[in-house]
């Protein structure tokens, strides 16, 4: 199986590669001229959607897209859609982590309930588009923890565990993660890998 797989980022495609085993995934830099499409979407899903049936329109191929971020209880599910501009600049961690803090300056621990969360997106000519979700439980610690992962994973600590993600292996965080998990159904749902 041959699927596009909607991300120019090289570190995303070797991750998603090792979890789908047996499907050939081509990535977006093989498209150089084909922009990509604004996530205008409310939730993960709708943006996921938006980007696999933009670059199945564009190529023909099947696509699969994700989006994923961070929901916080506390904070009504905010930063969300928003999580890699949450503070304003897209992908400015720093700026993200500090803000989510601040957020949460005074909430006391049994409040600060958090769940990563990863939609998937899949877009085959002719048919109708599939999504699913995966989701990671945990909660948001009150200070920066570790220096592996990236994003909010220095300050996410999943359920069942005292380190948080920037702490864990990463192994032990692969086998926890909201992709991973959204991924896992993938398999088993639409038959991939």
């Amino acid at each position: 199986m041959r699927l596009l797989l909607a991300t120019r980022n090289a570190h995303k495609l070797a991750e998603i590669r090792a979890m789908l085993p047996g499907v050939e995934l081509v990535g977006t830099d093989a498209f150089p001229g084909v922009p990509d499409p604004e996530e205008t979407g409310a939730t993960f899903e709708a943006n996921a959607r938006i980007k696999a049936e933009a670059w199945r329109d564009a190529t023909g191929l099947p696509a699969l897209a994700d989006d994923s971020g961070l929901e916080v209880e506390a904070l009504g599910g905010e930063p969300g859609v928003r999580s890699a501009r949450y503070a304003g600049a897209h992908g400015d961690t720093a700026a993200n982590n500090a803000k989510l803090l601040r957020a949460l300056a005074g909430v006391p621990e049994a409040r600060r309930a958090a769940r990563f969360v990863c939609a998937l997106a899949l877009a085959a000519p002719g048919r109708e588009t599939r999504t699913l979700r995966g989701e990671c439980r945990g909660r948001i610690l009150p200070e920066a923890r570790g220096g592996n992962g990236f994003g909010y994973d220095p300050l996410f600590a999943p359920e069942g565990h005292g380190r948080s993600f920037g702490e864990l292996p990463e192994a032990v965080k692969a086998g926890l993660s909201h992709r991973a998990r959204a991924f896992a159904l993938a398999r088993e749902a639409w038959g991939l890998g």
